[in-house]
């Protein structure tokens, strides 16, 4: 058990003030109605005293009790109980078996002489369901055995109203609108007055102990059960709250929210209701009487009076904070909900769950102390001051005053313990990363952000760059200082885009990609700062560092050009200006110029013309020599066959003088615009194929098929010149194109054996390519049948089929006719 000063003992009435010399007179009973207090002796005397309650200046408090008068009841027995019945103005006193009605200022009996005979005990219903605010409602135990009775109590009269009996001599009773709480001979029960229901509760020995029956709320009552056990009970017959477990000689009970409290003949004792622990222990000898009266509990010997004044719910709460009682401080702070209001309440346990949540940082516990701080709804910053440099120089956060702990900083926590120093870091970094996008960051998001990124940073956390290409709030001046002292150059680039300095950013990379400072974050920076420029909307910035990047690498840095948006590419950048940029790369301009006339489909005579030469001139250096049919193609010279195929944009003419003077040729490309003093080069340069193609495009058909036939001896090039260059045409066009293969194949020119099988295979291949009429008066009168058959077979078959669909037509259009010779007729 650990202590709580919860309530101090204070002297309220003395034994002087009392009854002076008289030793044999003891003090009975107490009541207290407000300021006045009220006392039955053992000599039939009702004191009335005014109690006054003073502060002093250190806060505890002090009371005055003056008395007013006395006066004796006409008996000749003790006063057994007092009971106020302000609503009436009128004080209820047992005595001798009667209750007697009295004026509350001059003691003085009602005029009426009304009284309650034939009681050994009764209880005021606090809860009263009569509904009639001139009078109370009052329980007794009658003399009569087993017998309960209910009275309405008026300013100068009594009325029964109901009368029970009890399986056994009630012995206490207190009560709570229809319902009675009973202590027996053996048991506790609850009895519904109204219907007569009784609700057994446990045993209990009057034998043993003194019963204890205490209502404590509505429908609720406090019993001293066996065990040593305070028990609670409800009107339903159940129990709510844990017991306390308090004294096995317990003479009186009361209830200080949360407290209960519990007298016996030596000790006080303070039992929480709301985790059952014993938190106090006061000395007190000869203690008889224990009563709590609208929240002031009073105790009192044979001789004197005293109040047990609670200390204020904050001071004891602070205390347990204070002794590192975290769990006690909240669950009290939780019970003082009832007792105070809302608003105040609610600030109130803000700060203690912040003090909490430091208390538990301080030992460590990071996840009961993140727990904390959220459901107290700590200013962040609170948190983050205590790590020296985190909080921006610009930020006007003051701590809390008073102090939500006693901690200067995290070394004075930390005892410069270095691994409770990076732990301590590491839960910062958790909590500020959870809380940042949620309400509890609101109004210092860029205290939040900034110190999360000096976090990351010291740590060299991966999260810092996704803090910085995501929307964050760092502030520029404290977090670029904080990057350079750590060396983090490209995040420092990221921290300079996001603030929309871009041109300061790329500057800093680049820095870094020539090595002039050294940060290894990113081993593709090159290519990011290619990316970077290729998405940069800043035409200035692209122009800027076009020549570095292109320096560097021609082929990924001329990216910046090719992979913009074409709508960005149309209105920021010209393509003749960047043709102009990238003539001291070669490599970028092919790659450009690719890019402008296969992917964007440009058709402008200049950009088709420029890249074929481009591609010719590589081809060229790459095999000077090289001819034939059985020269490897280059990957090149494949991209200029298909640009010569495909397009027809180009200058054929230019193309075909490539021997001539070529780089004189290249330069003067752009002025040259006569075709007639041209002359056929390409062959020269051991070009034949993309020669043929040239031709092809200059509808030279018969020459460019010489040059596959008798130069490469190429038959299925041939063969496809004739399919490429009819694509798109109409049949006649195709079959004038076969029919000039095999003119090649049959003609006069350099004879070769195998001609004639080319030409035998074409025709026994591609029958329907060819008109036969005309094929018979080209063939020579020295080849089989046999050599010939598939294309006779097919010719033949080709032509009965044209005679019978002709034939089916004419009857078709015979009858038709005859249809409209009938209709006419």
């Amino acid at each position: 058990m650990m202590s709580t000063k919860a309530f101090t003992l204070v002297p309220a009435v003395e034994r002087e003030q009392l009854m002076g010399d008289g030793e044999r007179v003891s003090l009975e009973c107490v009541e207290c109605c407000g300021r006045n207090l009220y006392l039955g002796t053992s000599d039939c005397f009702v004191y009335h005293f005014l109690l006054e309650e003073k502060t002093v200046p250190g806060g505890s408090a002090t009371f005055t009790a003056t008395k007013q008068l006395h006066r004796h009841l006409g008996f000749k027995k003790p006063v057994n109980e007092l009971r106020a019945a302000s609503a009436l103005y009128r004080l209820l006193a047992l005595c001798d078996g009667s209750i007697t009605l009295v004026h509350m200022l001059s003691l003085e009996p009602v005029p009426s002489g009304a009284r309650i005979k034939g009681a050994t005990a009764f209880a005021l219903n606090e809860n009263p369901v009569s509904g009639d605010p001139f009078c109370v409602e009052v329980c007794i135990i009658s003399v009569k055995r087993r017998t309960i009775q209910v009275f309405l109590v008026y300013e100068d009269r009594v009325q029964i109203v109901r009368e029970l009996s009890t399986p056994e001599q009630p012995l206490a009773v207190a009560v709570d609108g229809h319902f009675l709480c009973l202590a027996l001979t053996t048991q506790y029960i609850i009895l519904n007055y109204s219907t007569g229901v009784a609700q057994d509760l446990f045993p209990f020995c009057s034998e043993e102990k003194r019963p204890i029956v205490k209502r404590i709320g509505r429908q609720e009552f406090l019993l001293a059960g066996p065990g040593g056990l305070g028990m609670f009970a409800t009107v339903a017959g159940v129990s709510q709250r844990a017991p306390v477990h308090w004294s096995e000689n317990v003479v009186g009970a009361a209830v200080c929210f949360p407290y209960v409290i519990a007298l016996d003949s030596e000790f006080i004792t303070v039992h929480s209701m709301l985790d059952q622990q014993q938190k106090q222990t006061l000395p007190f000898k000869e203690g008889h009487i224990l009563q709590d009266f609208e929240g002031r509990v009073i105790v009192a010997t044979s001789k004197g009076v005293y109040v047990l004044v609670p200390l204020p719910l904050e001071k004891q709460i602070q205390d347990l904070l204070a002794s590192r009682r975290v769990e006690e401080a909240l669950v009290l702070a939780k019970g003082a909900r009832r007792n105070i209001p809302k608003e105040k309440f609610q600030v109130m346990y803000r700060r203690i769950l912040q003090q909490a949540g430091f208390i538990q940082f301080a030992q460590l516990q990071f996840l009961e102390a993140k727990e904390l701080f959220r459901s107290g709804q700590l200013d962040v910053r609170e948190l983050i001051s205590l790590y020296p440099f985190l909080l921006p120089t610009s930020s006007s956060f003051t701590r809390s005053h008073p102090p939500l702990h006693e901690f200067a900083d995290l070394n004075q926590l930390t005892q410069g313990d270095q691994e409770k120093v990076a732990r301590c870091k590491h839960f910062l970094m958790s909590y500020l990363n959870e809380v940042r996008s949620t309400e509890v960051a609101n109004g210092y998001k860029e205290d939040v952000d900034t110190a999360l990124l000096k976090l990351y940073t010291e740590a060299d956390h991966d999260s810092l760059l996704d803090l910085l290409v995501t929307e964050n709030f760092c502030l520029l001046a404290d977090s670029a200082a904080w990057l350079e002292k750590h060396k983090k150059y490209f995040a420092l680039g990221l921290l300079y885009h996001y603030n929309h300095q871009d041109a300061a950013a790329v500057q800093l990379w680049v820095r870094i990609v020539n090595g002039d400072i050294h940060d290894c974050t990113r081993s593709d920076l090159y290519e990011y700062v290619v990316d970077f420029l290729t998405d940069s909307l800043d035409p200035d910035l692209v122009w800027q560092y076009a020549d570095w990047v292109l320096q560097k690498n021609p082929e990924v840095g001329v990216q910046v050009f090719t992979k913009r948006p074409v709508d960005e590419q149309e209105s920021r950048f010209n393509p003749d200006d960047i043709i102009s940029c990238l003539k001291k790369y070669p490599q970028a301009l092919v790659k450009y110029l690719e890019h402008l006339v296969m992917d964007r489909r440009l058709q402008k005579e200049e950009y088709h013309t420029h890249l074929a030469v481009l591609y010719l001139d590589e081809v060229l250096q790459q095999r000077p020599s090289a001819s034939g049919k059985d020269a490897d193609v280059t990957e090149t010279q494949a991209k200029l066959r298909r640009l010569l195929q495909k397009s027809d944009l180009y200058r054929v003419h230019f193309l075909l003088v490539a021997a001539l003077d070529w780089h004189r040729l290249a330069r003067a490309l752009p002025f040259l615009t006569s075709r007639s003093h041209l002359t056929d080069r390409t062959r020269g340069a051991g070009l034949p194929v993309e020669s043929a193609i040239l031709h092809g495009k200059l509808e030279q058909h018969e020459e460019a098929l010489r040059i596959l036939v008798h130069e490469l001896a190429d038959f299925p090039a041939a063969e496809d010149y004739c399919l490429w260059c009819s694509e798109g045409r109409a049949p006649p066009y195709r079959q004038r194109l076969f029919h000039l293969l095999l003119a090649v194949y049959l003609g006069p020119g350099p004879s070769a054996p195998e001609l004639p099988v080319a030409a035998a295979d074409l025709l026994n291949r591609r029958a329907a390519e060819f008109d036969a009429a005309r094929v018979l008066q080209l063939l020579p009168g020295s080849w089989s049948v046999q050599l010939l058959c598939p294309f006779l077979t097919g010719a033949v078959r080709d032509s009965v089929h044209a005679r019978r669909t002709t034939q089916v037509a004419v009857g078709l259009a015979r009858s038709e006719n005859l249809i409209y010779k009938y209709d006419k007729i």
